[in-house]
């Protein structure tokens, strides 16, 4: 099977869900007339990065009664779409949030699982920590999806790897920090590092969005990418520039590289069980 990926490297502005919700719908428009299978935004690309104390104004309820979430729930009729926003729940607990839309239904929610709190960050004092790292079934095989601080740890893209995700869409709103010893930003080369690793070490697709523009003094990068199941870059955005990507990738790939690598064959999750319960009883101690 071969799927058309978009990637929508967006400049969302600071806090208006009307202008944002209207610039996702520009670009599903524009990828429908590219044959796009599957479209993905940037983390909280709804409201913009830095919502801070604006967060209850911007949050919605993942129900078609909510105007803002029905819009992307039909338009998802032409394209499956994850996107990023402030998801409100109905106890009024917000989490940054992706959303996986379907021929008109959602299939999957994920809330944000690590809250970066160092540094530039401050997002433990505005959103409640995820729980729960699943993986789920869609028309192109099962997915797992991720946000920004959640795929520079190791453990919720080796549960979602075990957890059958054979696709692993990252979104993020990384923001522009440091040069390393040559022209290139620290930041950027590290998350695009991690990009690879995951892709050769799960074999797996890895698609990622990261937004660009500016908010608060703060710049985003871009350079959005798919790395294949071998760890190979099939796609890399510009830096800094807004656009839409397009790439189609051929989930036959993973038969090719696992029957080569069969690292998923062999992995002990017994071995893993067992050690962590090791652990935890001795940390428990």
């Amino acid at each position: 099977m071969r799927v058309k990926v978009g990637l929508a490297q967006m400049y969302p502005k600071l806090g208006d869900v009307k202008c944002n919700l209207d610039k996702h719908l520009d670009f599903i428009r524009q990828a429908d007339d590219q044959g796009v299978d599957l479209i993905v935004f940037p983390e909280l690309s709804l409201t913009g990065y830095q919502v801070q104390d604006l967060v209850p104004e911007v949050a919605i309820q993942a129900t078609r009664d909510d105007a803002t979430f029905r819009a992307l729930l039909d338009a998802s009729h032409e394209m499956d779409i994850m996107f990023g926003f402030v998801h409100e729940d109905k106890r009024q607990r917000f989490y940054t949030a992706s959303a996986y839309l379907s021929k008109g239904e959602c299939l999957h929610i994920h809330h944000k699982l690590y809250l970066p709190t160092y540094a530039m960050f401050d997002e433990g004092r505005y959103f409640d920590q995820g729980e729960h790292t699943r993986a789920f079934d869609t028309r192109f095989g099962r997915v797992g999806m991720l946000i920004c601080e959640d795929f520079w740890h190791m453990s919720p893209p080796y549960l979602l790897w075990l957890d059958g995700a054979d696709m692993l869409i990252f979104q993020s709103a990384s923001p522009s920090r440091g040069l390393d010893s040559g022209d290139r930003l620290s930041g950027s080369r590290w998350v695009e590092l991690v990009n690879q690793s995951y892709g050769s070490m799960f074999t797996n697709y890895v698609i990622h969005c990261n937004r660009v523009g500016y908010e608060d003094g703060k710049n985003f990068w871009g350079g959005s990418s798919i790395v294949d199941p071998d760890g190979e870059f099939l796609l890399h955005g510009h830096y800094f520039d807004e656009q839409l990507l397009t790439h189609e990738i051929d989930l036959n790939q993973l038969h090719r590289t696992r029957a080569r690598l069969p690292l998923l064959r062999d992995e002990r999750t017994d071995l893993v069980q067992r050690e962590l319960g090791r652990i935890l009883r001795r940390d428990g101690e």
